[in-house]
């Protein structure tokens, strides 16, 4: 075990900058690493909210106030019974969620040490705790060692569904879809329910199976029982439709998401893409602002500025995408790995050389379809057609494992075939872009609008001369 518990951290550029603080706050009592109380108070805290403790237990979002009120009880738990090795992994795994949940990369850390103690007390046959380093571990993007812990979880307790949810993150990640599916299957033969469901639809939208993936998650938001679930499972099923260009669609997903949990910042990000599709600049602004405030992701801040942008308002946009590379910075301080949003936006708004170099690195370390998408495009931008074509090619081609259905990625690869005088094919991939969603970007629908324009009707040129003897 302890083999495999070292194997995940030499593969981890960004969690061996947070381990070489990670004894601030700690202490070593009878030879077992114990972490000091975090905002001791005098009296202990109100227990958890109903329901909290299983949502965390099964990888399901959970509510802020019950997340809250679990780790305060854990936490007055753990003074008292410090070598409560399922305590530590709970408290571990709650301090993640509300990382999540409010995107504030503090609560890694934490969240580390309570996992770490965890596996401390108790090495052997400790899945709980392996589990929660590969949660951790993707939630910081570093899928190699979340399927390094995630397989250490598994051996340790084959039959224990949940390792396979974090399985099929660290697959998909790595750009594995063969293994991602294998993972799924194994899960659905152990489990069923809505959480299950929503794992289901991850995979179907990855393999460009849009209406699989909606049905599944219609049908987890349905039985799913805790508000916070439901309105988890309604928002991913807002950004399906979003991705499919319904914009109403996804609005009524959203909005609903935020009824249910008024938390649920993904939802209120998804409204301010909505309303701006829509023409209601206004709110779509308010909508973002709040989001923001809350949860603070540097891709949020990404897509707001892009919209000031296309509104024109300059100064407002590269205040938003200064707030990208602070959000990014502040990120890297807890460990999360956000090379992959600041080298999309230093492709488009900064320093299209950087994000090659930014983007390639994280292609050795993790090549998923996403970092391929942003690579390639990050390669168009500097100039460099040929080897970027081969990577949108990737991003999009089913056979390759890009079987999502993006309409960014299909712009991208467009755009690409347009520089290299592919007119044809690029001609098809933009169309193709607008097809499936007509309002996919502020700044990149209307370019790939001119870029048609621009195009305009294939020539007698563009068609392949028939030859009778080959066919």
């Amino acid at each position: 075990m302890d083999k495999q518990k070292e194997a995940p951290e030499r593969g981890s550029r960004v969690r061996r900058r947070v381990l070489l603080g990670s004894a601030a706050g700690c202490a070593v009592l009878g030879g077992v690493l114990m972490l000091l109380p975090w905002e001791e108070t005098a009296s202990r805290p109100s227990a958890p909210a109903p329901g909290a403790r299983a949502a965390v237990a099964a990888g399901v979002p959970a509510a802020l106030p019950g997340l809250a009120a679990l780790i305060g009880d854990r936490e007055a738990h753990l003074r008292d019974h410090p070598r409560d090795a399922r305590a530590w992994a709970v408290l571990g795994s709650a301090y993640l969620e509300q990382g999540r949940r409010t995107a504030d990369a503090g609560y890694y850390p934490k969240a580390e040490k309570a996992l770490r103690t965890s596996l401390k007390v108790r090495a052997k046959g400790n899945a709980a705790a392996l589990e929660g380093m590969a949660a951790l571990a993707n939630a910081r993007r570093d899928f190699r060692a979340a399927r390094s812990w995630g397989q250490a979880a598994r051996k340790a307790a084959p039959k224990r569904w949940t390792t396979y949810a974090v399985l099929i993150d660290a697959h998909t990640g790595l750009g594995d879809h063969t293994a991602a599916d294998r993972a799924l299957d194994r899960l659905t033969k152990l489990r069923d329910g809505p959480a299950v469901m929503a794992r289901a639809a991850a995979v179907f939208r990855d393999q460009g199976r849009p209406e699989d993936s909606a049905a599944a998650l219609s049908d987890a938001a349905a039985r799913a029982t805790a508000p916070a679930e439901r309105a988890a499972y309604l928002e991913q099923g807002g950004q399906l439709a979003w991705e499919r260009g319904d914009r109403e669609d996804a609005l009524r997903h959203f909005r609903a998401a935020l009824r249910l949990d008024p938390d649920q910042r993904a939802a209120q990000a998804g409204q301010g893409r909505a309303l701006a599709a829509l023409g209601r600049t206004t709110e779509a602004l308010t909508a973002y602002r709040a989001a923001l405030a809350r949860q603070p992701r540097p891709e949020y801040a990404l897509e707001l500025g892009e919209l000031y942008e296309s509104l024109g308002l300059a100064q407002a946009a590269h205040e938003q995408y200064d707030e990208v590379r602070a959000r990014v910075r502040s990120a890297g301080a807890g460990g999360v790995d956000e090379e992959l949003v600041l080298g999309r936006f230093e492709a488009d708004h900064g320093d299209a050389g950087a994000a090659v170099r930014r983007l390639r690195a994280e292609w050795r370390r993790q090549p998923g379809v996403a970092v391929a998408d942003a690579l390639g495009w990050a390669l168009h931008r500097a100039g460099r057609h040929e080897e970027a074509l081969r990577f949108a090619v990737r991003a999009t081609d089913e056979e390759r494992g890009g079987g999502v259905r993006s309409a960014l990625y299909a712009y991208h690869r467009g755009m690409t075939e347009r520089a290299l005088e592919r007119y044809g094919p690029a001609r098809r991939h933009l169309r193709e872009a607008l097809r499936i969603n007509p309002h996919f970007s502020p700044l990149g629908a209307p370019q790939a609008r001119a870029a048609l324009r621009e195009l305009g009707e294939p020539s007698v040129a563009d068609v392949p001369e028939w030859d009778a003897e080959s066919g």
